[in-house]
């Protein structure tokens, strides 16, 4: 178990020293989302911005204009909801900046409704020009950092607070766009965002041991959307669920089942998310299994349709 959080710093100063005129911009959660690992190492090229997201992300177009490659990193809830007028502007700019959003979904649970960034996929997934990726565990994030880069234009980055497994990669390595990490057959479909890795997992493996056939699928990049990819792999599926910490309203089960209506597929449909409503304060992990977030709840909703 490890949490994915942990690995920004290090991803950052790795890309550091490689050469990359990169540059890292906070507000005042240095501490919480790991940023400060690379300001002690990198101190003149760290601006702390305080509690001024607005001014922080205009200031990170700034920093991309003058020709360096800005990382924003903090809260998912304020890098996408608080400053969304700033990151508009820099997308229809394409403005070569990079947003990492931490404690996305109900993942800073004690903190209660206000710090639940529970709508980031959807505010991110509807601006034009925009890259979102959603890395599953710690070992991913370096990866998603490094394919950020590449990527000339802005790009959002949903990093999970929470411990969780690393995957086994032997198989299948890093997913940088969608993939099916596990496969055994097409009686169902599970697709997660990153950061409900370890409920889509628990899910799977439960339906497994009742004798049921099925995908586990990474959708890694929400935007753009693989269509081709997604299509091979649920065309003969017979229930597609989405799991994510997230609302289900835009994010990645308004997204499948957009693709599903597309491309003309009617399977039977499970949507795992917090279904509109807001949350509460509490321990996250208690918090997602109760908005149905869980492997039992992956487990109970596919079996009943299966049958």
């Amino acid at each position: 178990m490890k949490a994915p959080r942990d690995e920004i710093g290090t991803a950052l100063i790795a890309l550091k020293n490689q050469g990359y005129p990169l540059v890292v911009i906070d507000s005042d959660l240095a501490s919480s989302t790991r940023t400060d690992q690379f300001q002690a190492q990198f101190p003149s090229h760290f601006f702390e911005m305080g509690i001024a997201e607005g001014s922080a992300m205009s200031f990170a177009v700034g920093q991309a204009l003058e020709g360096h490659i800005p990382f924003y990193v903090n809260f998912a809830m304020f890098v996408t909801g608080t400053a969304w007028t700033q990151l508009r502007q820099a997308c229809y700019a394409g403005a070569n900046i990079k947003l990492v959003g931490t404690h996305p979904g109900m993942d800073d649970g004690p903190d209660g409704a206000s710090h639940h960034a529970l709508e980031d996929l959807a505010l991110t997934r509807v601006l034009p020009g925009l890259t979102v990726l959603s890395p599953a565990d710690a070992e991913e994030v370096i990866g998603a950092f490094e394919q950020a880069i590449a990527i000339k234009g802005p790009v959002y980055i949903r990093v999970a607070r929470e411990p969780m497994p690393v995957r086994d990669k032997t198989d299948v390595p890093r997913v940088t766009d969608i993939a099916a990490i596990e496969n055994s057959g097409d009686d169902f479909a599970i697709l997660y965002e990153g950061t409900s890795l370890e409920q889509a997992v628990a899910g799977y493996q439960a339906l497994l041991a009742e004798g049921k056939k099925g995908k586990l699928i990474h959708v890694a990049c929400l935007k753009p959307f693989n269509e081709q990819r997604f299509y091979q792999l649920v065309e003969n599926v017979g229930v597609v669920a989405t799991i994510e910490n997230h609302t289900v309203n835009g994010g990645l089960g308004g997204l499948i089942a957009e693709m599903l209506v597309k491309h003309r597929l009617n399977p039977r449909i499970v949507r795992l998310g917090t279904q509109d409503t807001f949350t509460e304060s509490g321990n996250s992990r208690e918090l997602k299994a109760k908005y149905s977030i869980s492997g039992e709840q992956l487990h109970s909703q596919i079996s009943r349709l299966i049958g």
